[in-house]
């Protein structure tokens, strides 16, 4: 396939698949309930932690959270609801009540001396970071350790955000960057304008990987932090304002394979 056909099918395949269509299976529909910047950046960071495994599954256990929230994501968090959950309790497969809170605590800590989430982006500099998407992680881990206090079990952290940053992918992350940052209007909300469309990066999992490998767009074996930045530098080849519109395209070619 040569140059030009990639990016003919890329681009047809990204306007397919960028639809308002997609958003009723996707998790992308329960931050797009909101209108307040504040609970969008919410549901979008905690959708996207646990939007792993059976889209179906993803998506009942998102909505089941945020009744667990009475749908007021900011209020319930800024008034401390959380801590009355039993630890026990089940949100996503493995992630619990008790990492909930834990992720919880921290994000009423950055909400609590930023306003926003991206004001705190803004105040991390991502903007000027090559990486943005790991740079706001590494500040988000730092906040939640910050508020779950020295003793707190490591391992609660990994459930929430990934905490090897020089080697994972971060692809709920980039994901829900994708939802915030870009902004045409169809499924992506474009709520903040603290970094661009074109810093963003690929949300790389196995599906994607294995999509850019058939299309000679990947060499990297392993799903990881260079697979990302391989993917990514790849895609702004053919378009370098937005590469990550092609998130949906390899979407779709992907369902064709």
């Amino acid at each position: 396939m040569t140059d030009n056909e990639l990016k003919e099918l890329l681009d047809s395949e990204a306007l397919r698949i960028n639809a308002p269509e997609f958003i009723a299976d996707d998790p992308v529909q329960f931050p797009r309930r909101f209108e307040d910047v504040r609970d969008i950046e919410i549901a979008s960071l905690l959708t996207s932690a646990i939007a792993w495994g059976n889209r179906r599954m993803i998506c009942r256990d998102c909505d089941r959270m945020l009744s667990l929230m009475d749908n007021k994501p900011y209020a319930y968090m800024m008034d401390e609801g959380y801590e009355d959950l039993d630890d026990d309790g089940n949100i996503h497969r493995t992630f619990f009540n008790r990492h909930f809170k834990y992720f919880m605590r921290g994000l009423r800590r950055i909400y609590a001396g930023n306003g926003t989430l991206q004001e705190f982006g803004r105040s991390e500099g991502i903007a000027d970071a090559e990486l943005p998407s790991w740079r706001l992680v590494e500040g988000i881990n730092r906040e939640l350790a910050e508020a779950n206090g020295a003793g707190a079990d490591a391992s609660m952290a990994s459930r929430c955000l990934p905490q090897n940053l020089s080697t994972t992918a971060l692809k709920r992350v980039n994901m829900a960057l994708r939802w915030l940052v870009r902004n045409d209007g169809i499924v992506d909300m474009g709520v903040w304008d603290v970094i661009k469309p074109s810093q963003l990066y690929i949300p790389l999992d196995v599906h994607v990987g294995d999509v850019s490998r058939e299309l000679g767009l990947l060499t990297r074996k392993s799903d990881d932090r260079r697979a990302v930045l391989e993917l990514t530098a790849n895609l702004r080849r053919y378009n370098p304002t937005d590469p990550v519109i092609y998130d949906y395209a390899l979407f779709g070619i992907g369902m064709k394979l």
